[in-house]
């Protein structure tokens, strides 16, 4: 047995998770959601029977029924001695592509490869015999590449070296570098809700306590919350996708980043900005805008791809990190860190031993890309808009209930459903073969049980399909939910 979940924990985790009657089989759908988005590992220990009913003001014979429940479908086993302990999922796995004909996987989203990848891969190879001359070794990433990064940035407006760039092995191991090296067990970290779930992740495993600043589609993100977390909780860190955010899809204006500045400036936080989806602009012109700063900061603050109207955190230090996961394939993992040059020291020094270093083929690779991202993004931006416009389409005429958010770029839809039973239908769309997540995966406390997030960067056809199960499937699932967990929208449950 690897880890044991406390009952307060799993009360939190669960979040909205009352969708139907009889109770206890919502209950256990709550908890198979939690075992099959992996946010409960196999091997982990469930609270007591009694200990759970109380953290959920439920019957100790309500929770037994719905830990039976689980052990009848294979999600836990109950061990003499030990209690319930969560079982290892076979078949599909969160992030991985549908293993049926037919089934159509919304929890990963990224388009398909850049359909050039494959003639810059044939360029790189037949290049072979320079690359295998290298050491193959080499900690802080390879210094072509590292160097064109590098320009990138100064032509974006952030003058860049070579030595403030680091190469990793995607974005998710430049977070989890990043907070290990970063924070002490016990700091605070500042964070968005909702959130990408895998950087809540990371920040937790290096020991820190999260403060949630929340973000909406309409209103953005919360400035009165921010600038009380920074001032309260003085966050060492904080973690911020100030660009087509994910999963909102919401970008910052310049009075929202000056916010942010400001208060990690004062609180003394390092603010993390991942610009994974930074340059997937859907209505506007991809690629490297004119600078434009508040009078009097340093010329030093462009983010790439970022809108020519936004200023980027004026003088505060910021550390950036950037990939081609979504811009050219999630199969290249290729990502950055770009910070001054005393802290890419330190996360070269601090890089596992276990880790020597990102491939030299993919790095040689994605050279060659970084020269073709002009033609990259705008194939990009053609994808992703037939993808999204077809999803608005669909869902304002099968779900006209439901609020479907106006986004200009990125990856996803972050949808408000008209009752809070997002992991209900979740659950049920898997039955039909259509793989979402639920909102609360997204949240940094449990909750966003309204939302949904289906991201558009699937075909334009699986998408209408998905909908239309989607639209089948919703009126069901609403039927057999309790009545006080159909409330209006804006109402608290």
């Amino acid at each position: 047995m690897d880890s044991r979940i406390t009952a307060r924990s799993l009360a939190a985790a669960l979040g909205g998770w009352r969708t139907r009657e009889p109770a206890y089989e919502a209950l256990a759908d709550g908890i198979r959601l939690l075992c099959l988005d992996n946010r409960i590992a196999a091997r982990t220990a469930l609270p007591a029977e009694r200990e759970l009913a109380a953290a959920l003001g439920l019957s100790r014979t309500t929770v037994a029924t719905a830990y039976r429940s689980l052990r009848e479908t294979g999600h836990i086993e109950s061990l003499r001695g030990s209690g319930s302990v969560t079982l290892p999922q076979s078949g599909r796995e969160p992030g991985r592509v549908a293993t049926r004909d037919g089934d159509i996987d919304l929890q990963q989203a990224s388009p398909a490869a850049w359909p050039g990848l494959a003639g810059v891969m044939s360029e790189t190879a037949a290049d072979a015999a320079t690359l295998v001359a290298r050491a193959g070794y080499e900690t802080r990433g390879a210094l072509g590449l590292r160097e064109a990064i590098a320009a990138r940035y100064s032509a974006a407006g952030v003058p860049t070296t070579a030595d403030e760039v680091m190469i990793t092995t995607g974005a998710q191991s430049a977070i989890h570098l990043l907070a290990q090296t970063l924070l002490r067990r016990g700091d605070r970290a500042l964070i968005e809700t909702p959130t990408y779930p895998h950087a809540a992740e990371a920040l937790r495993a290096a020991g820190a306590r999260l403060v949630g600043v929340p973000v909406t589609t309409e209103a953005g993100w919360d400035l009165d919350r921010a600038a009380q977390a920074f001032a309260r909780a003085l966050p060492r860190l904080a973690y911020l996708m100030p660009r087509f955010q994910n999963p909102t899809g919401r970008s910052m204006s310049a009075a929202e980043e000056q916010v942010f500045a400001e208060g990690a400036r004062r609180a003394g936080t390092v603010l993390v900005v991942d610009e994974t989806t930074a340059e997937l602009a859907i209505d506007e012109a991809p690629g490297l805008p004119e600078v434009r700063v508040l009078p009097g900061a340093p010329d030093v603050s462009r983010v790439p791809g970022a809108p020519a109207a936004a200023v980027s955190f004026a003088d505060t230090p910021v550390v950036r990190v950037g990939s081609l996961g979504k811009t050219v394939w999630g199969g290249l993992r290729i990502g950055w860190i770009r910070a001054d040059a005393s802290l890419i020291d330190r996360l070269v020094a601090a890089r596992p031993a276990r880790d020597l270093g990102t491939p030299e083929f993919e790095q040689a690779v994605a050279t060659r890309l970084l020269a073709r991202m002009p033609e990259v993004l705008a194939q990009r931006s053609t994808v992703l808009r037939d993808g999204r416009d077809a999803l608005a389409d669909a869902l304002g005429a099968s779900l006209p209930a439901w609020r479907v958010p106006q986004v200009a770029g990125g990856v996803a839809m972050w949808v408000e459903l008209d009752a809070p039973l997002s992991s209900g239908l979740v659950l049920a769309a898997r039955a039909r073969g259509v793989y979402l997540s639920a909102g609360s995966r997204f949240a940094v406390d449990g909750a966003h049980d309204r939302h949904l997030r289906i991201p558009f960067t699937a075909p334009a056809a699986d998408l209408r399909r998905a909908v239309g199960v989607l639209a089948r499937l919703w009126p069901e699932v609403r039927a057999a939910a309790p009545v006080a967990s159909i409330e209006p929208f804006g109402a608290l449950v």
